[in-house]
């Protein structure tokens, strides 16, 4: 019982608002010398984790580089591109984006955009000037609202486009789980089936897309139905 040490210290270091690193290693040596490792053997599997999951660490890479291009200015640029196209509205530029994520995500191209990479220095930026453009009174919570549309038609085309791809975690793990039960289905059947589901929510949030530039275009107070 002297192992789950570990976990009273997470539960007293973040009631105590610590850095939630440092609680975290403090737990992990705890545990450790607990379980009768010595200081060399946890620091080798800090390592050995590390090793293992090192991929997690390229966000370290892309983070600057996105930095670097908003302080050259990518947001303006970005706005000022959408400023220029006519016809670009809002729910155009959420839906086309939509589309374009579920596409690559299908292919199994996931990291290509995201949040990170895409939604904060560009897809926001720009449904931001298109909903400007349809209304100049914005509010700071249309605004705010407008960002979060941005970011949730990310995370519905990845995760709707997601399962059509083979070889993506999500299958793999429903062929295990199913094979456990004793049912024998290949990885295309799902993603065969997936793809009427990704479908249905290209349209269901394609919808929503309609409804919310019609609402922005209605002003403070509209409901643009």
């Amino acid at each position: 019982m002297l192992v789950l040490i570990g976990i009273l210290i997470i539960i007293a270091g973040f009631l105590l608002r610590f850095n939630p690193l440092l609680v975290i290693m403090a737990s992990a040596l705890a545990t450790g010398l607990a379980a009768g490792l010595d200081v060399a053997a946890i620091v080798a599997a800090f390592g050995k984790a590390f090793n293992d999951t090192r991929y997690v660490s390229i966000i370290w890479i892309v983070l600057p580089v996105i930095g670097l291009l908003e302080a050259y200015g990518l947001q303006q640029h970005a706005r000022s591109l959408i400023a220029r196209m006519k016809g670009a509205t809002l729910g155009r530029l959420l839906t086309g984006y939509l589309l374009l994520r579920q596409a690559m995500s299908a292919a199994g191209l996931t990291s290509v955009a995201g949040h990170a990479q895409t939604v904060r220095p560009l897809v926001a930026p720009m449904a931001e000037a298109a909903a400007e453009a349809q209304n100049r009174r914005l509010t700071d919570d249309q605004r705010e609202e407008v960002k979060a549309y941005a970011a949730a038609t990310d995370n519905v085309g990845l995760f709707f486009g997601e399962d059509i791809f083979l070889a993506i975690g999500s299958i793999l793990l429903m062929k295990g789980v199913l094979e456990g039960y004793g049912y024998q289905i290949e990885p295309l059947n799902f993603s065969l089936w997936a793809i009427p589901t990704a479908i249905a929510a290209f349209l269901i949030h394609g919808l929503r897309l309609r409804r919310f530039d019609k609402r922005m275009r209605a002003g403070p107070g509209g409901d643009g139905q």
